[in-house]
């Protein structure tokens, strides 16, 4: 493994960690917010997070509010959920040797969990469409599509990682 290569996976591994932490605190902060907005202030869905309004949504109904806020922050947490597995890819990524059955599975679990995501933020956001038809907006972009395109990228490099274990401890046998 080359230096470059070397100083390429360390600074992509601290962008993941970096990722990862900003998402568990985006999840915690909406989680709390979420919480002090339904027993403490109702004030607070002005501003679940970073400037995230859902006043409008709360004035409407309490009930679409939980559960939109809910989907929001279940989303959330799963990207946090699967920046951790790709942070795990990192531990257990070896340059010299790629291909093994850990690093398959990690990426089928990966694709398996984007593809759980990628089709509640589509229910979220069609939800949100019909909340939308009622005359109460939600500002909210659930990228139902992006995730679910991102989940087939990694399901197609789960496969060609399968394969290529399955090649290289075929050649080890050989050998």
């Amino acid at each position: 493994m080359t230096t470059t290569n070397s100083t390429v996976l360390k600074v992509m591994n601290v962008l993941f960690w970096i990722a990862f932490i900003g998402l568990c605190i985006k999840t915690g902060a909406l989680l709390t917010s979420f919480i002090v907005s339904l027993f403490v202030n109702p004030e607070g869905a002005n501003d679940l997070y970073l400037g995230l309004s859902l006043v409008d949504l709360y004035s409407y109904s309490k009930s679409h509010y939980i559960f939109t806020a809910s989907l929001f922050i279940v989303l959330t947490g799963l990207k946090a959920y699967i920046a951790y597995y790709v942070i795990k890819i990192f531990m257990k990524f070896n340059l010299s040797r790629p291909f093994n059955s850990k690093l398959t599975d990690l990426f089928l679990k990966i694709s398996h969990i984007a593809l759980g995501t990628g089709v509640l933020a589509i229910i979220a956001m069609n939800y949100t469409k019909w909340i939308l038809k009622k005359g109460v907006t939600v500002p909210i972009e659930w990228g139902g599509s992006e995730i679910l395109l991102f989940a087939g990228v990694i399901y197609l490099l789960a496969l060609v990682f399968k394969k290529g274990s399955e090649l290289q401890t075929e050649n080890e046998l050989t050998v």
